[in-house]
């Protein structure tokens, strides 16, 4: 499959479908409630109302349950949806479902990546490797 280039079609999905016409930051993280995950999501959180203010809405998704997020986005007072990929077919489809290292043991897991999809359903910016600090403001400079 080749990895998907800004201005190509975004993959669909029931979420992003329903956001149809509206500019989607579609952002994928690891695990709810981890430190780095934690810190985009409340970044994006606490400038969710400028995300807004520009016509965008806000998805996050990983391979957590429903009710993770659900836990996930109480803690933390998260005003955007969180979406449940746990078959990793909504990553895999954005090609961010990779194999990654730790401790010299080798496993699959999500690439830190944001697409911003614009109305037309293209992707518009792509971010890989993403660095959760500060990641905010690089999406709120994107839209």
């Amino acid at each position: 499959m080749k990895e998907l280039t800004e201005n190509d079609k975004a993959p669909g999905f029931k979420e992003l479908n329903a956001h149809a016409g509206k500019t989607v930051v579609l952002y994928f993280y690891p695990k709810d409630d981890t430190p780095g995950c934690t810190t985009e999501a409340c970044e994006l959180r606490d400038a969710h109302h400028r995300i807004v203010a520009k016509n965008a809405i806000v998805l996050g998704v990983s391979p957590d349950s429903a009710k993770s997020h659900e836990k996930f986005t109480t803690k933390f007072n998260l005003p955007f949806s969180l979406v449940s990929d746990k078959d990793h077919g909504i990553a895999e489809a954005y090609g961010v479902w990779k194999e990654k290292s730790m401790y010299g043991r080798k496993y699959m897991g999500i690439e830190r990546s944001t697409f911003i999809i614009g109305p037309d359903g293209r992707i518009k910016r792509i971010f890989r490797a993403v660095k959760p600090a500060g990641h905010a403001e690089q999406v709120l400079g994107a839209i």
